[in-house]
């Protein structure tokens, strides 16, 4: 079956060179340690590749957002220190402790549980303290959190090598709640000094916090999107140079001429005023290409930005070249990436379809094939 897979004609290409070069850009920029996250499949980049690559980087912490997500590192050989960042259930934390992976505790009773499984293996548990200052996911409000940091400070069996919080709006340079949540974080960081204790690593700053407020690096900072060389928002100031690591590629596999009147693809959404020349490409929503582009989205082929017509289908969908335009069986098809001087970028997907980046790169699923460059 692996063979068979590897002669599709899609495939994503994953430059890890540019990956390299973006984390070193953060790094530059920042001047404290970067947690690299790699969660959803590394957005979309696979896994286990870009973590053994970031690895022998030097990367010194990587983030996932499930436990399943850290224990496939661990098996792939990954040493690096892995925080999980997402909620846990209480029978997860053995699970956790057992493979070398660091916890988030975002309660006084998710302390008290992982407290117990600890004990019970024997082994502590490396704990980051997750406050919340505005986000309302998970963790203690930062204005009532003073018991469970006390908590875990007291706590025999939870080695606290981190505190933490998630910045809601900063991907918008111009919004005033970063601001405010910083203020929330830092005040319930005072506490460790008024409990005589030592300062945890705090980290807060997400993409949008890398490139737009300075205040928010503290001792660690935590790239997603910006290290794939993606902007977090239509509104983010590219204020650290990256490059996109990722190009979704494909061929044309069907041509033939349609003629004036005669409806394209389900639901006959489009039709050709005039005779024009239609190509097939092999991909769609099933491999997480956005349905929403149909009729709306666009492709790169001979150098041609070219419009997709009648609604993206499972598999499949159509590619109008125009009366005169010409195309061939296994003529390149860009649909993420660049061709001569034209180029299509994650961000303008996004806002045809009208959503974010982060969507755009984390569905695209394991059907299509990834390859490796450079590194």
């Amino acid at each position: 079956m692996s063979d068979l897979v590897s002669q599709r004609p899609t495939r994503i290409v994953v430059d890890l060179d540019a990956l390299a070069d973006n984390l070193r850009a953060i790094r530059g920029r920042v001047g404290v340690p970067v947690m690299a996250i790699l969660k959803a499949n590394a957005y979309g980049h696979g896994l286990i590749p870009v973590a053994r690559h970031l690895q022998a980087q030097g990367a010194g912490q990587f983030g996932v957002a499930f436990v399943e997500e850290g224990i496939a590192l661990r098996r792939a050989g990954i040493t690096v220190p892995i925080l999980v960042l997402g909620g846990i259930l209480g029978r997860q934390a053995g699970q956790l402790i057992e493979h070398d992976l660091e916890l988030t505790v975002s309660s006084i009773d998710k302390l008290r549980k992982v407290e117990a499984a600890a004990q019970a293996l024997g082994r502590k548990a490396v704990v980051h303290l997750k406050i919340d200052t505005g986000m309302e996911r998970i963790g203690v409000h930062s204005e009532t959190c003073a018991p469970f940091i006390e908590a875990a400070v007291a706590s025999r069996w939870c080695m606290l090598k981190g505190v933490y919080s998630h910045l809601a709006c900063a991907d918008d340079p111009g919004s005033a709640m970063t601001a405010l949540q910083l203020e929330r974080f830092r005040a319930a960081c005072a506490h460790f000094t008024r409990l005589g204790a030592p300062m945890p690593i705090r980290h807060l700053a997400n993409s949008g916090g890398i490139l737009h407020f300075p205040d928010s690096w503290l001792d660690m900072v935590r790239p997603g999107i910006l290290l794939y060389g993606v902007l977090p928002d239509p509104q983010a100031r590219p204020t650290i140079e990256v490059r996109p690591a990722l190009e979704l590629l494909s061929q044309v596999v069907y041509f033939k001429v349609v003629h004036a009147g005669r409806p394209v693809s389900y639901g006959a959404t489009w039709a050709p005023p005039a005779d024009t020349r239609i190509v097939t490409i092999p991909l769609g929503y099933g491999d997480g290409y956005p349905r929403a582009l149909s009729n709306r989205g666009q492709v790169l082929i001979r150098g041609r930005r070219l419009p997709i017509v009648g609604r993206v289908c499972m598999d499949q969908f159509m590619v109008d070249l125009g009366p005169d335009g010409t195309a061939y069986n296994g003529d390149d098809v860009v649909l993420i990436g660049q061709q001569g001087d034209a180029a299509i970028r994650v961000e303008d997907l996004a806002l045809q379809a009208d959503t974010i980046g982060y969507e755009i790169l984390t569905r695209l699923n394991e059907r299509i094939p990834r390859e490796y460059r450079g590194g």
